[in-house]
């Protein structure tokens, strides 16, 4: 009889609403504008133009940051497969391992200011998981994969 399927479901911490983002940027823009009319007032009229590209900048931030919390990734972890789906907003990829054969990887950063990274590889393919994540949060995930996963050849019970 094959047991449950296990599911982990991960996304990024992004607490930032669209009402929040809204009112931020609104009294950014207010103050700033303020300042900078202000300025024009005055007769230093150059600094108008870098407040907008200041106030465009953010508005570019805030759409990066808020485009972000729509990203999901679910690992799904059956007797026989792997599955990986990966969503941003309506966008969907997935990636099926067979689990037997399967690894979990947690690879060394590439230089001390950069981050591990947790692939699933398995002939030759990889997938990476929890890009998104703390360095605490993606170890903790590593071994929670490795506990279900196992290493290669290898296929714990998903009791």
């Amino acid at each position: 009889m094959d047991a449950a399927p296990q599911r982990i479901e991960i996304a990024p911490n992004c607490s930032l609403t669209v009402k929040g983002a809204l009112l931020f940027f609104g009294g950014t823009c207010f103050g700033s504008f303020s300042i900078a009319g202000m300025m024009l007032a005055l007769g230093y009229w150059p600094v108008f133009p870098f407040a907008g590209l200041e106030m465009a900048l953010l508005a570019w931030a805030l759409k990066v940051s808020l485009a972000r919390r729509l990203h999901r990734q679910t690992i799904t972890i059956c007797d026989r497969d792997i599955l990986v789906e990966s969503r941003t907003g309506s966008h969907c990829v997935q990636v099926v391992f067979p689990r037997h054969w399967a690894q979990v990887k947690l690879r060394r950063p590439a230089s001390r200011l950069s981050p591990s990274r947790l692939v699933i590889e398995s002939h030759g393919r990889q997938c990476e998981v929890g890009d998104f994540l703390t360095e605490e949060e993606r170890r903790g995930l590593a071994a929670r994969l490795n506990r279900l996963i196992g290493r290669i050849n290898e296929s714990p019970t998903l009791a």
